[in-house]
């Protein structure tokens, strides 16, 4: 039997259109769990409370729920990973797409997208390994397991992100923007400045966005360089326990279906919330950016 290209074509649409509602479902699904799982323990504590109580000891007697340092950690670690990684990963885009040669960046760009594709258990280690030492003897400090040696690694998992996707959005820039400027007497770096960046801003709030997302979200790296101590810090070279770890290193030991179960799961709900919200900004921020740059052009 042979089919007719319609009837190909509405194959092909019912096709992907199974395909992406099975994805959606899934989603769906793991959601819903989550929330599920993670729901009851707002029956022996408050929301307010758990969010923002100052201890965490689920296994004492009676127990304390309070995530308010581990949220504080979280956000502490991503923060400081930003100041690092966002400078290097853009302006390495920068150079990459406007300044180096033809050759160079087709020899940097496939390292730089290599480094995204390494383990976060490697980095961790070599955040253990290395890193750890070096701070304890270079700042003469208790330990070189804390929240800069977390941020500093969490920058080198993110730099590759953000320097790949803004390289991207830098490099595609119309050639006919950037000619405009130059004749009309402008420098290299005024052009860089006032018209490269600006007309690809939404790809660089979006590899920003997203290079944050991995770093809130990731679990290997702080679990194994962060110190693993829940309470809020007061240095950068404190230890600190974010939100990931906690559910990594005691979900094992937690009873099934007890409190301490119940807690880690609405931990989760709060991360989720968290990586959801980076999502719907990065979004935002690319549409709104690209309807402004749609309307320069």
């Amino acid at each position: 039997m042979i089919f007719s290209q319609k009837h190909k074509d509405r194959f092909m649409s019912y096709f992907f259109l199974v395909v992406a509602t099975a994805s959606i479902a899934v989603l769906f699904m793991i959601t819903l769990f989550l929330f599920v799982e993670g729901i009851p323990i707002f029956q022996k504590i408050s929301p307010k409370d758990f969010l923002f109580g100052e201890y965490w000891y689920p296994t004492a007697e009676p127990p304390d729920f309070g995530i308010f340092p581990l949220i504080f950690g979280s956000l502490s670690v991503t923060f400081l990973s930003a100041l690092i990684s966002i400078p290097l990963g853009v302006l390495t885009a920068i150079y990459l797409a406007e300044i180096a040669s033809y050759r160079f960046r087709e020899i940097v760009k496939p390292i730089v997208e290599l480094l995204a594709s390494l383990p976060s258990v490697v980095i961790g280690f070599f955040g253990m390994v290395v890193v750890a030492p070096f701070l304890q003897e270079t700042f003469n400090i208790a330990t070189g397991l804390n929240m800069f040696n977390a941020a500093f690694m969490l920058a080198f998992m993110s730099v590759p992100t953000i320097c790949s996707i803004s390289e991207d959005a830098i490099y595609s820039v119309p050639v006919s923007l950037k000619e405009a400027s130059l004749a009309l007497g402008a420098t290299s770096l005024d052009t860089i400045i006032r018209v490269t960046i600006p007309a690809s801003i939404s790809g660089i709030s979006t590899a920003i966005i997203l290079g944050m997302s991995r770093a809130i979200g990731e679990t290997m790296v702080v679990l194994m360089v962060a110190g693993g101590a829940a309470m809020v810090p007061g240095s950068v070279f404190d230890p600190v326990r974010p939100l990931p770890s906690s559910i990594a290193a005691e979900m094992g030991e937690a009873p099934y279906r007890g409190d301490h179960y119940y807690a880690l799961f609405a931990i989760g709900i709060v991360l989720f919330v968290f990586t959801f919200s980076f999502n719907l900004i990065a979004d935002h921020i690319s549409n709104k950016y690209r309807q402004v740059g749609d309307a320069t052009l």
